[in-house]
């Protein structure tokens, strides 16, 4: 039964991905994202990635692509996830809310022209939301990365990868994808192949 029960979830990712490869406008709107992102490096922005849970860990990882390397040594590129500094996290979260504490930090740190990613499977998650409103009064451009509804990010980011799936663990592992594609496509555009 397990063994079944294993190609069967395999076989599910990989229709999701299908799903994601045949939906042209979806492939053009990543094509975007690169173009965004690979705009603001260009011109000395930040691209910052929010996330919770799972979702924070493919934030963590993200940035890491860009700060770090993904395939090529070379200069590292200004991004982080607004997560990781844990004294700040719950000093913010326990003094104010929860809900603001990637809203405030991106009101000290962003600026005009930089991008916020914030990936949330539901689109709803509360943190992200407003860090997506301070963002647009910022001039900060906003990238979603939700599942197949796009939930309140739908009308708020700037662009929007709505992964076509409503369950969590395959709309996270084409987040990945998708990131991970961004990732590389913006790498090539910097610093060649």
């Amino acid at each position: 039964m397990s063994t079944i029960k294993i190609k069967e979830l395999i076989q599910s990712s990989i229709e999701v991905k299908q799903s994601l490869l045949q939906d042209e406008a979806l492939v053009k709107q990543i094509e975007t994202v690169v173009e965004v992102v690979t705009h603001a490096f260009k011109n000395g922005h930040a691209v910052y990635f929010a996330g919770n849970g799972g979702s924070a860990a493919d934030a963590q990882h993200l940035a890491a692509e860009f700060s770090g390397r993904f395939y090529k040594d070379r200069k590292a590129l200004p991004s982080d996830a607004l997560h990781c500094n844990s004294s700040y996290l719950t000093a913010v979260a326990n003094d104010y809310s929860y809900d603001v504490i990637y809203s405030r930090l991106l009101e000290g740190l962003g600026k005009k022209g930089d991008v916020l990613i914030g990936i949330s499977t539901s689109g709803n998650s509360g943190n992200i939301v407003k860090a997506f409103e301070m963002a647009a009064s910022m001039g900060i451009v906003t990238v979603g990365f939700t599942g197949a509804a796009g939930g309140k990010m739908k009308e708020m980011a700037d662009y929007l990868i709505n992964v076509p799936s409503t369950t969590t663990p395959r709309i996270q592992e084409s987040h990945i994808l998708v990131g991970h594609i961004i990732c590389e496509l913006v790498e090539e555009n910097i610093f060649g192949k």
